[in-house]
């Protein structure tokens, strides 16, 4: 899907109250209950909240939405993302790239951007990168994750550790209040730790759905990142602490 701004300001209540109802939905955006419910029913659908008799709330935040669902969820804010992240790649650049879709977007925006060498994790952006005229690709090894093309594991990890690139451009599946970047697989957490550990910097692609989001295991603090790119503005209390943190934010597009 892609979100109509409707339907990301109901996220943002969602993420505010924990739950909402479709009536309260209703009166807040002076609409009619009937285009609440299909507001609600295609953030349902995609996955990005649970329904609740009457409303809906944020998901358990114990199991990841499917691949294809997250590939769906946010699509147009991720390529510009993408291309955001892609334009502070400078010529010449090595890169890590980890599991994610807007991972996927930056490797699409990285076509035009010549002679780099991208170490991934990810099948898909190899993929995407194969057609690259002059970037060289190192794909590590590690255990095949089929739902979504990742590898991860110690062999993913010890690969990792032998290289020491320019910049770390990740992706997670949420960001708390506490500027904390959170994921759902321990394997791949400990993939994208190494990921940071051996980056001389590191840039966080992620749109402002996983503001509204959970998941139980964390990867790193904004003070880990020294860039955040994103498609809106996320909140004073975020803008605080990357402030705070010394952690940039751009906003996409």
């Amino acid at each position: 899907m892609t979100m109509t701004p409707r339907q990301h300001d109901i996220l943002s209540a969602v993420r505010e109250a924990g739950r909402v109802t479709v009536d309260g939905l209703a009166e807040r955006f002076g609409v009619t209950v009937q285009t609440i419910r299909r507001d609600l029913g295609a953030l349902c659908d995609a996955g990005v909240l649970d329904r609740t008799h009457g409303g809906a709330m944020l998901p358990s935040g114990v199991t990841n939405i499917g691949y294809e669902a997250r590939r769906q969820v946010a699509a147009e804010a991720k390529e510009a993302i993408g291309r955001a992240a892609a334009a502070l790649v400078p010529p010449g650049a090595s890169l890590f790239l980890n599991i994610g879709t807007t991972t996927e977007a930056v490797a699409r925006a990285l076509m035009g951007t010549p002679n780099l060498m991208v170490v991934t994790n990810n099948m898909n952006v190899a993929q995407i990168l194969a057609a690259h005229p002059s970037a060289e690709i190192i794909v590590t090894g590690g255990r095949l994750r089929r739902s979504d093309g990742g590898l991860v594991g110690d062999m993913a990890v010890q690969t990792i550790r032998q290289f020491k690139v320019d910049i770390a451009i990740v992706g997670g599946s949420a960001l708390d209040a506490d500027g904390d970047l959170l994921d759902f697989d321990a394997d791949e957490v400990r993939v994208a730790r190494a990921i940071l550990d051996q980056a001389r910097s590191a840039m966080l692609v992620a749109d402002a759905t996983k503001l509204t989001r959970s998941a139980p295991v964390r990867i790193a603090g904004l003070a880990d990142l020294d860039r955040w790119i994103t498609d809106q503005a996320p909140g004073a209390g975020l803008e605080r602490l990357a402030a705070e943190a010394g952690t940039q934010i751009t906003i996409a597009g």
